[in-house]
C-alpha cells in the first residue's frame, strides 16, 4: 500500500510528458525560440520529432510503468533541467518552452527545481526503485513543488 502511494509523481511525471509533447508537436515555435534564445539552432522538424518521443515516452511509462521506462523519463526530465540551468546561465528564455502553451516566462529556480524532482520521483515511484523513505521524501518534495506552482504560480500566467 505505502508503494502504491508514491506512483503518483511518477505517473504525473509521464502524463506531463504526453501534455508537453503533443502540445510541441502540434507547435514547434516556442521551443525553437526558447534554443534561439540560448544560441542553440534546432530545426522546427527536429523539435517535433523530439516532442512525439517526449510524448511516446510518456504513453510507454504510462502503460507500461517498468525500471527502464522510469530510467528514461528520468533522464528525460534531467535533460529538461539542464536545459533550464542552461538558460539561466545564458541569460534566460525569451519565450516558453512550449509545455504550457505559448506564455513568456523566464527559467527559474523553481522550474529546474520542478524538473529536477520529477526527475527524483520518477526513480523513486516505478517499480523497484530507491528505499521507501528515499523515495516518500522525494515525492512529497515533487508533490509539493507542483502544488505550490499550480495554486500560486499559474493563476500569474496569462495565456495569449
Amino acid at each position: 500500500m505505502r508503494r502504491v502511494l508514491l506512483e503518483g509523481p511518477f505517473y504525473a511525471a509521464s502524463a506531463l510528458l504526453v501534455v508537453a509533447g503533443a502540445q510541441k508537436v502540434v507547435d514547434p515555435a516556442p521551443l525553437v525560440r526558447a534554443a534561439k534564445s540560448v544560441r542553440l539552432r534546432v530545426p522546427r522538424h527536429a523539435v517535433r520529432l523530439l516532442a512525439l518521443a517526449e510524448a511516446g515516452l510518456g504513453v510507454a511509462a504510462l502503460a507500461l510503468g517498468t525500471r527502464a521506462t522510469a530510467l528514461a523519463v528520468a533522464l528525460s526530465y534531467a535533460a529538461f533541467t539542464a536545459f533550464v540551468l542552461l538558460a539561466r546561465a545564458r541569460g534566460g528564455v525569451l519565450a516558453s518552452c512550449g509545455c504550457f502553451g505559448k506564455s513568456d516566462l523566464p527559467p527559474t529556480r523553481t522550474h529546474a527545481l520542478l524538473t529536477g524532482g520529477f526527475s527524483l520521483a520518477a526513480l523513486t515511484g516505478a517499480p523497484g526503485a530507491l528505499s521507501l523513505e528515499l523515495a516518500l521524501l522525494v515525492s512529497t518534495t515533487a508533490v509539493a513543488a507542483c502544488a505550490y506552482l499550480v495554486l500560486a504560480v499559474l493563476p500569474l500566467v496569462q495565456v495569449r
